[in-house]
């Protein structure tokens, strides 16, 4: 559908699989990063300008291309994962199961709920170790610490990383499948719609649906730190005792 769709089929099909593997993802990973964090950018800083953040916490222009500098860099290094996981999806190397007919909804969605409490609980402790291990946080994640205000935090701020780091981060997606069955276009879609929630937890706005670790607790971890390594919810950073709630103001400011 990508490369069909983007470019002449005499031009795409010229390039081994994985070539065409690695530039299909590459080319969806792009339009799916610009997309999402220019139309979530536009409609919180223009169409409702002032009425989610402030003036002085609008990041600026110069703020927002370096994040897309950022990402820009990273971006061909990160679609090089998805690329070994279809590899060895396709040479039958992991518990992955092509069609939902295979298994069953029942077992399906019993599957699908424990292969995403194991990438939650492996996120949580990749992303708390780039903390802990000093070399790791001085050599990879620094790079998306720098934007450790509110007023330099955007949407376009969720891909900037060291590639190595959002690999890191992203590697429990593929580890799973080794562990977990897993439906494969499932497992695509989550891939991809990382970076439609990197894009959202980045926008500075507390939405205030618990459990789920939004932007509120992750403006936390930008500015704090120490706090809210969580990916998708908030249950892992409560088990472990690294919680920090965005209502509880006074707290936070004394940590």
């Amino acid at each position: 559908m990508v490369l069909g769709t983007l470019l002449p089929e005499k031009l795409w099909t010229l390039f081994p699989h994985i070539v065409r593997g690695w530039l299909r993802n590459y080319i969806g990973a792009v339009l799916i990063y610009f997309v999402s964090s220019f139309l979530w950018c536009f409609y919180i800083y223009t169409i409702k300008r002032h009425v989610y953040i402030t003036k002085d916490a609008i990041p600026t222009r110069k703020t927002m291309y370096l994040q897309i500098y950022v990402s820009m860099k990273a971006l061909p290094w990160y679609c090089v994962l998805p690329v070994i996981s279809e590899y060895l999806v396709e040479n039958g190397r992991t518990r992955c199961f092509p069609r939902i007919s295979d298994v069953g909804w029942a077992s399906y969605i019993c599957y699908t709920g424990l292969y995403l409490i194991f990438v939650e609980f492996m996120i949580y402790w990749m992303h708390r170790e780039l903390h802990d291990i000093k070399p790791l946080y001085k050599w990879l994640h620094a790079t998306h610490h720098i934007f450790n205000k509110e007023n330099v935090i955007s949407p376009f701020a969720g891909l900037a990383l060291n590639p190595l780091d959002g690999i890191l981060q992203a590697v429990p997606f593929v580890v799973g499948l080794f562990i977990v069955p897993t439906h494969f276009t499932t497992n695509v879609v989550l891939f991809f719609m990382e970076a439609i929630w990197a894009a959202n937890i980045h926008d500075c706005i507390h939405g205030k649906l618990w459990p789920i670790m939004g932007a509120g607790y992750h403006t936390i971890h930008h500015t704090k730190y120490r706090y809210n390594y969580g990916h998708y919810t908030i249950w892992m950073d409560w088990m472990f005792g690294t919680l920090r709630d965005p209502l509880m103001k006074d707290d936070a400011k004394n940590n």
